[in-house]
């Protein structure tokens, strides 16, 4: 069984295209330029379960039709539609973490420069002009902007981020801390 640890979300199939099974796929992360990718995971209803990609083409640099082995009609195709896709961490290769997107790190635990726990990434907003990571600890939910520059080591095996994060960047709670 694939464990969520185990993948990271890499875009959303739409909706069918075509009568042949094709579907419209949204991608936030350009994986298929630095990796050979045979097959793709899904989430459906709560499980993730890998499909096999027949083809794919890209329409725009955002956006893909993908071809999955078994997916033949439009009927078949829409059990897809808003369905999230993932790819297998394992997958990806040492050289090409570079281009990594946030996604990424949804589920590493995020840690200050003195190795205080700040929380653990549950998800990524882009809703505005700012990536945030979005942060839970014990309940409580914070937001820190996602830059490079506040990153200064990441730890794959741990799944830890440590991030030397701006002064009252943080709630007045753990400001307080500090």
């Amino acid at each position: 069984m694939i464990k969520r640890e185990e993948v990271y979300k890499i875009g959303i199939f739409n909706k069918p295209h075509g009568i042949h099974g094709e579907l419209q796929f949204t991608f936030t992360d350009d994986i298929f330029d630095r990796v050979e990718a045979d097959y793709v995971i899904c989430l459906l209803d709560g499980i993730f379960v890998p499909f096999f990609i027949e083809e794919y083409r890209f329409r725009s640099d955002t956006t893909a039709l993908m071809k999955l082995e078994g997916v033949d009609t439009t009927e078949r195709a829409r059990m897809f539609t808003n369905v999230e896709v993932y790819f297998p961490r394992q997958e990806v290769e040492e050289e090409s973490r570079d281009g990594l997107t946030w996604d990424y790190f949804v589920g590493f635990d995020v840690f200050d420069l003195h190795n205080r726990y700040l929380g653990t990434v549950t998800d990524i907003d882009t809703s505005t002009l700012n990536t945030l990571l979005v942060i839970e600890k014990e309940g409580m939910e914070q937001l820190i902007p996602a830059q490079e520059a506040f990153v200064t080591d990441i730890d794959e095996n741990s799944r830890k981020l440590v991030m030397d994060l701006p002064v009252g960047l943080l709630s007045l709670e753990d400001a307080e801390e500090v």
